[in-house]
């Protein structure tokens, strides 16, 4: 019999219900050192947590988040709700001495992302912040041949996060538009930085240009309200590897719904992915004869761990969800002892990445990453 892990989930927003749908799949996938329990969720109207207590599964509801943190028999909390909110929620917890898996970005801004992340340390707790694109086997696969040597020395980066769920202009304001935290760049361009440097190292010198397109938007009572933050980030890279690149953060991108890409080019070969085709990783090498040279389709196969867990035959294409899985799946396996894939520390990284190319774009110059 394995122990129980009884889960505590805040927030039942988009988010939630992926972390929902990843700690109820990842069992039926994977073999994990724990039962997982969803016990408790909390939604900010009894009635709203009533709901999603039948739609998705769990045993108790509540429209109180503290009592998720108070209850004794609850082992991990998971943090769905606005960003704002990450940091309360994340101390608390951890001065309970739960394990905490949080949503993206970590915290709006990296001091409290320290003050987060040296809390969970201090405390010996497992922590996880929610970057699932990275939990793809094609990412994993792309890591391996760049680490292999497959495309040589590394010369040029390029990454891309793009969707339109801003682009119309009298979209309201909301808590992604807060000055603390929010904009393009933090909300979607640290998952450019996240593959950025999954992919090729660390990122070692920055220069940003933060633009913001839509200056104000309706407040909800029939006024509108100072938009400050950006709607593109973008910045040059500069890697300790010796490559150069570029990313870019854009939630105005009209037609784009999820334009997570990226490409690679070194002295033997590239590599060019998109995330609107994630079960494909299209690779370039020089060594193939003249006249039967170009980019070719690695599809995604049961040779590519962990897509075999999900399906058994290639080209057949795991989905978002199952990514979530994926990343439930090596939480719960940290817990039980292994490495954190994904954790507070990390995505401190993230945040202070971020923060260093919004001041590049303010002070409008190269600035070392720290």
């Amino acid at each position: 019999m394995k122990k129980r892990l009884n889960i505590g989930l805040i927030g039942t927003g988009f988010m939630g219900k992926a972390h929902v749908f990843g700690f109820t799949s990842a069992p039926k996938v994977f073999d994990l050192p724990f039962d997982l329990h969803l016990h408790t969720v909390a939604d900010i109207t009894p009635e709203a947590s009533e709901r999603a207590r039948l739609a998705l599964g769990f045993e108790q509801a509540t429209a109180d988040w503290r009592s998720i943190i108070a209850d004794p028999a609850i082992d991990v909390v998971s943090i769905t709700a606005p960003n704002a909110l990450h940091k309360e929620m994340s101390l608390a917890a951890i001065a309970a001495g739960k394990h905490v898996y949080c949503e993206k970005p970590l915290a709006p801004l990296a001091a409290d992302a320290l003050e987060m992340t040296l809390a969970a340390e201090a405390r010996g707790v497992k922590t996880q912040v929610g970057f699932n694109y990275l939990c793809n086997p094609m990412l994993a696969l792309a890591r391996d041949m760049i680490q292999a040597g497959e495309l040589g020395e590394i010369r040029g980066y390029r990454g891309l996060h793009a969707e339109d769920y801003m682009a119309d202009p009298n979209g309201p304001w909301t808590f992604r538009h807060d000055p603390a935290g929010g904009g393009a760049l933090a909300d979607i361009g640290s998952h450019a930085l996240a593959t950025a440097e999954f992919l090729c190292g660390p990122i070692t010198r920055v220069m940003g240009d933060c633009v913001t397109m839509i200056h104000e938007r309706p407040d909800g009572r029939g006024g509108r309200r100072a938009v400050t933050v950006d709607d593109l980030g973008r910045a040059f890279l500069r890697f300790e590897n010796g490559a150069s690149g570029s990313i870019e953060g854009n939630w105005i991108a009209t037609g784009r719904k999820m334009q997570h890409d990226f490409e690679v080019y070194g002295t033997k070969g590239a590599l060019a992915f998109s995330q609107e085709h994630f079960n494909v990783l299209n690779f370039f090498n020089t060594a193939d004869p003249k006249g039967r040279q170009g980019f070719r389709r690695i599809e995604a196969s049961p040779d590519h761990a962990p897509y075999g867990l999900f399906c058994v035959a290639a080209g057949h294409q795991i989905g978002f969800n199952d990514l979530k899985a994926i990343e439930v799946a090596g939480y719960v396996q940290a817990i039980g002892g292994a490495p954190e894939p994904f954790n507070f520390r990390k995505g401190l990284r993230i945040q202070a990445l971020v923060e260093t190319i919004q001041a590049s774009s303010r002070e409008e110059r190269w600035i070392d990453v720290k």
